[in-house]
């Protein structure tokens, strides 16, 4: 297949392609800047200049593609309405220019906890509806779709995708260690965090293209949940710091803005996206990645 992929050099993305390429893919990626555009050249990829608010550009590229990857988001942490925005939009075009072709369009999307406590299951629908919410219900927009002739794949990730060169919510819980010199959890730390790592969720990628059917809800979940007192020893553990526990009234002094989430539980099971497209993680976990020195060198 030639995919277009969004975010094509971005942490997950850089890594799909690799995926894509390897296993007998053609590869158009989405290019920011030269820089961005060389490194897919390099790599035997396709480059499409333009970003996630060139709508022209995407749709473009999705339909001169076999199929859509988008893994692209602003993550503007300081204005996340900004984020649901430009996502809501981006994810509304990619589908208007597939609708009526049967092409697979594969979207990243987030692990929402269901209210009852248990791990999120693939057969949850996604609580966020509407352009008001989270990643501005891009997940039930795509979705929605698929009356219209789109193949579209909800690709849920744990809320650690994690590796050496990982810059996303464990390098700030790293940083935050490094910043106080006490790596912490919040409260009794018994809350827990599901994780994969970042290989085994870009093969997973892969795997939703090329398999999965319409209306797919996918988890790229290798570690259901670790709970995060055991991912804070492990970052002292890496860093020779000692643990505390941080009062939840203050864990956004501690951490930054990571300290919102980093009290939450985010566990989630993976069991029926494993035995039905054969998936079967096999990177590190995401302790060891920590205590080998991932997000310390």
């Amino acid at each position: 297949m030639r995919v277009f992929v969004t975010g094509a050099t971005g942490w997950i993305g850089a890594s799909a392609v690799d995926e894509l390429l390897a296993t007998g893919h053609t590869v158009l990626g989405l290019a920011r800047n030269e820089a961005a555009a060389a490194a897919l050249r390099e790599k035997g990829a396709e480059a499409l200049s333009g970003d996630l608010d060139d709508l022209d550009s995407l749709q473009r590229g999705a339909r001169g593609a076999d199929a859509v990857l988008h893994l692209a988001n602003k993550h503007d942490w300081a204005n996340p309405a900004e984020s649901n925005r430009a996502e809501r939009a981006a994810v509304q075009a990619l589908a208007d220019a597939l609708v009526g072709s049967g092409k697979p369009f594969a979207l990243a999307s987030g692990l929402l906890r269901p209210e009852t406590g248990r791990p999120a299951l693939e057969t949850d629908a996604s609580p966020a509806i509407g352009p008001d919410s989270l990643r501005g219900g891009s997940e039930n927009l795509a979705l929605d779709y698929v009356d219209q002739g789109v193949r579209s794949i909800a690709l849920r990730f744990a809320p650690t995708v994690h590796g050496v060169g990982d810059h996303g919510f464990i390098s700030q819980i790293v940083a935050a260690a490094q910043r106080t010199g006490v790596s912490g959890y919040v409260g009794d730390g018994r809350n827990a965090w599901a994780a994969v790592h970042r290989t085994d969720a870009a093969r997973l990628a892969r795997l939703a293209l090329e398999q999965a059917p319409a209306g797919a809800r996918l988890h790229a979940v290798a570690e259901e949940g670790i709970p995060t007192k055991v991912i804070a020893e492990a970052i002292a553990d890496a860093l020779g710091v000692k643990t505390t526990s941080i009062d939840p009234d203050d864990a956004v002094e501690h951490f930054g803005f990571i300290g919102r989430f980093f009290a939450a539980d985010m566990t989630a099971s993976s069991a029926a996206t494993r035995a039905a497209y054969g998936w079967s993680p096999t990177g590190p976990t995401l302790v060891e990645d920590i205590v080998n020195g991932a997000y310390t060198k």
